[in-house]
């Protein structure tokens, strides 16, 4: 049983390695499919290290905080104790901030003014007539107000913002190195992957990043990263706020992009292990309330071979011919 504890234990920090592939996955299922205990065993690794997360990090935080103490000068069995001890602490403490294939909220989410988690959706009412709309894994700071309006810093996720002041108070949202603000509008604004996604809904909104500043009336769409400021473009909105109506909506976009857009929203993880499945086009909507039913449609509509594994993992591959 211990061994089957410790291999258990194992495949829960391979897989939050980030350097997991698609070998990783099908040995994983392998070892899955021994028997019913192998599935339980992992799940339950799984629920120990979540449990550990936040005393490892704290142990981590304390660590760097107070810095090493003196060493004896002599090695004793309690000081190997404590450097097991530490190194495992390190170890809870880096998949608390990197969870395996996101199974579980990072512990960096657990710090902001306002969040949700996987699935759930929720309405802010805020100061100066600002309603903040947020969707599923966001985390939202508010700054101090000023006399110039509401702060709001989106740290990951997407949201929506109504901003209908009937004084000319200015809202302010910054995302990664950007900020977007409006007098009387409503955008949506989605932070993910190191990507900051502005959709203006109605009235007009601005994004400014370092010297630039790009106006964006309803209907339009910008984006900003790594690569610089996009050029604003005319969009169809309703996939993008498709979310309000508790639905996603993918018009002609690659699999991989619908399988990591579905995760956010269910426990668990979708994984793909053929690229070229990854790349067929999607052209469908689906139901944030009926998310179990996508591996399904995936299996019936491109003939994948799909396997359900313990904690919510599922496997999409090609058939086998």
């Amino acid at each position: 049983m211990k061994t089957l504890q410790r291999e258990a234990g194992a495949w829960v920090v391979r897989l939050g390695s980030q350097q997991a592939t698609e070998d990783d996955a099908q040995a994983f299922k392998r070892w899955c499919a021994q028997s019913r205990a192998h599935a339980d065993a992992f799940v339950r690794a799984r629920e120990v290290w979540q449990a550990m997360a936040p005393a490892a990090l704290r142990v981590r935080q304390d660590e760097r905080r107070h810095g090493e103490q003196k060493r004896d000068a002599r090695p004793s069995l309690a000081g190997r104790r404590a450097f097991l001890g530490g190194a495992v602490a390190a170890s809870v403490a880096y998949l608390a901030v990197r969870p395996p294939l996101q199974l579980w909220p990072s512990v960096i989410e657990w710090g902001a003014d306002y969040r949700t988690a996987t699935g759930e959706q929720r309405e802010v009412a805020m100061a100066d007539g600002v309603v903040l709309q947020m969707n599923t894994q966001t985390r939202v700071n508010v700054r101090p107000g000023s006399d110039s309006g509401e702060g709001i810093e989106l740290l990951a996720g997407e949201a929506e913002i109504a901003a209908q002041s009937p004084v000319s108070a200015r809202v302010t949202v910054s995302a990664a190195d950007g900020v977007v603000s409006a007098v009387r509008a409503r955008f949506n604004i989605r932070h993910t992957d190191g990507e900051v996604c502005v959709t203006c809904l109605a009235g007009e909104v601005e994004v400014a990043r370092g010297a630039q500043r790009v106006a964006l009336d309803e209907g339009r769409q910008l984006r900003y990263g790594a690569a610089g400021m996009g050029a604003a473009v005319p969009v169809d909105t309703g996939p993008v706020t498709a979310w309000r109506r508790r639905l996603l909506v993918f018009e002609q976009v690659p699999l991989a992009e619908v399988v990591a857009e579905v995760n956010r929203y269910r426990h668990g993880r979708l994984i793909l292990t053929s690229e070229a499945l990854g790349r067929s086009l999607v052209q469908a909507s689906f139901s944030i309330d009926r998310l179990d039913d996508v591996a399904s449609l995936v299996r019936e509509a491109y003939g994948a071979e799909v396997t359900q594994l313990p904690g919510g993992i599922v496997l999409l591959g090609r058939a086998k011919a």
